[in-house]
Formats: C-alpha cells, structure tokens, sequence
C-alpha cells in the first residue's frame, strides 16, 4: 500500500485543505506514513503571505528530497498558485498545483502511481485526461496544474477530517476568498474571491463530523466576516452560528480570525449567550497608528479597533482577543511604531502574531519607495513580540484559581509531578491536564498556576 505525508504550511484555512486532502487520500486507499522520509509521495502544502513562508517552503522541499529522493513531491497551496514556475523548478517536484485545482491533487497522484509502478520517473498524464485544465511548462521538469482562481464563483464542498489521525479539532472551511485590497496583501490573488459555503452545507458538514466523534469543531476563512454576502438569498455569519447551535449537537463551536469591523454587538452578544461558543475573538490589528493603516487599506483606525476589543471585554470579561500586527511597513515612522506599542498596551489582548513586513509580487506595497531597514524592523518586531509576551503572561496569570473548560488532546507527557495531558480551553489557553487522559474529552480544570510558560491544572 502506497503512503503519503502532508507537510502543512500556513493558516487555518490550509489546514482545512489539507485535512480534505488527506480525507480523499485515505478513501482512495493510501496509507498516512509518520514523516516525510518513509512516505512515497508527499504533499506540500504551502503559505506566501511573507518572502520567510515561501523560503520555508523551499527548504522543506529540498530537505524531503535529499531525505527521501524516491518520494513523489506535489506543492500545492498559495505559493504554487503564486509562482508554479519557481516550485516547479526544484528538484524532487512532480506537480505543482495551484488553489484553483487542489481538489485534483488525489487523481494525479493515483495516475503518478499507476504510471510508475516500480519507482521508475512518473510519466506524463496527457491534457486530453484533465479536461483541458492543465497548463503545462516545457521548459521546468514538474508538471503544473493551476488556473484562474480570480473567475470561481463557488466554494465547492470538500471532505474534511472528523477526528482521526490525531486532529481532536477538525477545521471546517465555511468561506474562502477575499474581495478587500489591503496593500500589503497577496491572498486575494491566490485565494481569488470571496466564496461562501451556503448555510444549509454548513449545518450539514457540521453534523457529519459530530457523527464522527467530533466535539469542538474550527470555523476558517480568509474573511470570515464576510461570509454570505455572495449567496443567494444573503446569509450572515450570526446567523448561520445560531443555526449551528440549533441544528446541530457540536459542543463547542470556535470562529477563527474575523476582522475587527465585523466584530459587532450582534456577534458578541451571540457569544455571551451560549457556553457552546468558544470565548476566543482574533481580530487583524496590523497598525497602531491610523497613517500607517490608510497606507495599509485597513478600512478602520485606531480607535475603531479599540472599541471593538472593549466592547468584547465588556460583554465576556474572560474572552481571549488575539491580533496580528506588522513592523516595518514601508514608512512608519519612530512615532507609527510608538503609537503601535501605545494602543496594543491599553488594549485587552492576550496574545499577538507578529509578522516583520515583507514585499508581496503584485501587491501595492511592494511598489512603495520607503522602505524600513531590515535591522529597524526586527528591532520592532522584537519589541511587539516581547509586549505580546508580556500581554499573555497577564492572561495566563489571571486564570489562577479559575476553573476553565478544556478539550484533550492527543500529546501527552510527563514532568517530575507526573504525566500530563495537553489540552486546549474555550478561551484558547494551552493547559497540561495533571494525569493520562484520552483525546476529545472535556473536562472541567481548576487552575493551580504557570509552568514552563504553559497553564497547569487539575480535572475536577
């Protein structure tokens, strides 16, 4: 039996594609090999949001094939759809696949095996068997498979995991695409536009996982807050929530990233009035400084943000409120960055994912002729790193003595007070659960304090 491994990259709504990928390969017969090095065909799943996602990606295609140089490579992701040319070009890759065509990627790896039964070079699949779809470069040895994602209209349903090979969590991607410009941005060209799973497909994606075990389920986009508003009827994201919460048994429900101007009261409140809704709210920042994000095309400023973050701490005291932010825009000034650290200081953040600004091909800011020395824009990057720390180390410490709702994972350990158990809360804390416990269950956790910068607790 052939086996494969997925080497995942990037965000949640990749996770989500990958998860698919691995469903339809599983179906068709193939095995899930523990690392890259054993498995005879390997799936790249890429991220290109910074210049270090598509290097991470570059090295770990380099590293698989010195590893393992029989295994068959296949990129996919945003960076294949970005640049299939470049992939291509690397040594080991046999196919490149943009977002436009992931759903293939099963097909051609059953005929990349069929055709090369006994390791041999696999043989190219002519165009007339992929209906004319395949762009094919006779100048690059891999073969490439990509398209114009910028013309889908619909987000077609894929299978997603429901809990096995170690996801306790599974992530359901309810929209994809992103119709804003921000300048910075290459995701809209990879992504192509927003695209909505109709509210009916959700409840019944939904369902089929809790039947397979699941109880706490991730909803993903690239823009989450505008989920709907290309169906018809329209749909709303409060909405199809609520109709999650009624229609269907999932135990816990988490929103992944939602853009601050979508964060109304009405989504809140929705919140704050079911306990099957995870308490977690990750809003964009990117800027402090309201120059910078006019720069930027964020369509809100400072203090728009910072309402939104006060009206969730009003409503839910004990929400965890997570949020990018990007050094170095090409130029912010000493004061846009001082007024980055000012608002992100009164802000109720727990956590922060700092990205050091990185020119996108195609992008508006990479047109830009201002540019923030890279030794400028690690040294702010390290200080908004060492404030995020500090905002989560706050968090952490005021959960002492709290009982939180957590669901187990499946890493587990042992330290000198005993085995331990991994386990993720509502408010998305990371806890070592004191004892052996088994995935995918909830339990109640009282809070004894920090250890080795992760919350410690016991199951009541």
């Amino acid at each position: 039996m052939a086996t494969f491994f997925i080497e995942q990259f990037g965000c949640r709504a990749t996770q989500a594609d990958a998860a698919a990928i691995e469903r339809q390969l599983r179906e068709r017969g193939y095995g899930v090999s523990t690392e890259a090095n054993s498995a005879d065909v390997v799936v790249v799943n890429t991220c290109t949001v910074t210049a270090a996602a598509d290097l991470q990606a570059r090295h770990a295609i380099h590293t698989i094939h010195r590893e393992n140089p029989g295994a068959r490579i296949v990129v996919t992701g945003c960076y294949a759809q970005r640049a299939p040319e470049e992939l291509a070009s690397l040594a080991g890759v046999s196919w490149v696949v943009g977002n436009s065509h992931k759903p293939e990627i099963p097909r051609l790896i059953g005929e990349m095996q069929a055709r090369a039964p006994h390791g041999d070079s696999p043989e190219f699949v002519p165009v007339s068997a992929l209906g004319g779809q395949l762009l094919s470069l006779d100048l690059v040895p891999a073969k490439i498979l990509t398209g114009r994602i910028l013309e889908q209209r619909e987000l077609l349903v894929a299978p997603v995991l429901g809990g096995e090979a170690g996801h306790t969590r599974p992530v359901l991607k309810i929209q994809d695409g992103c119709d804003k410009r921000c300048s910075y941005c290459v995701i809209p060209h990879v992504r192509g536009r927003s695209r909505s799973l109709a509210p009916h497909l959700v409840v019944e994606e939904i369902r089929k996982l809790c039947d397979g075990g699941a109880r706490e389920v991730v909803l993903s986009g690239i823009d989450l807050g505008n989920y709907g508003r290309d169906l018809s009827p329209r749909a709303e994201l409060s909405d199809t929530l609520r109709r999650i919460l009624d229609e269907t048994p999932i135990e816990r429900l988490r929103v992944s990233s939602i853009e601050p101007i979508d964060v109304n009261e009405d989504l809140i409140a929705l919140f704050a009035a079911s306990d099957r809704m995870a308490r977690h709210f990750h809003m964009p920042l990117q800027s402090g400084s309201d120059r910078i994000l006019a720069k930027m095309h964020r369509w809100y400023r400072a203090e728009h943000y910072a309402r939104r973050a006060d009206l969730v701490r009003q409503w839910l005291p004990d929400a965890a409120i997570g949020a990018d932010v990007i050094a170095g825009f090409p130029g912010e000034s000493e004061e846009d960055h001082a007024a980055t650290l000012a608002l992100i200081e009164r802000l109720p953040l727990t956590y922060m994912h700092v990205f050091s600004f990185s020119a996108r091909p195609g992008t508006a800011a990479a047109e830009l002729r201002d540019p923030v020395a890279s030794h400028v824009i690690n040294r702010r990057a390290r200080e908004l790193r060492m404030l995020g720390e500090e905002k989560k180390r706050a968090f952490m410490k005021a959960q002492a003595g709290q009982t939180l709702r957590a669901i187990t994972l499946h890493r587990v350990g042992e330290d000198a007070s005993g085995p331990w158990t991994r386990a993720i809360s509502g408010n998305y804390l990371d806890l070592r659960v004191a004892g052996r416990w088994t995935a995918n269950e909830f339990l109640d956790v009282r809070i004894s304090g920090v250890k080795d910068g992760i919350l410690a607790g016991v199951a009541l």
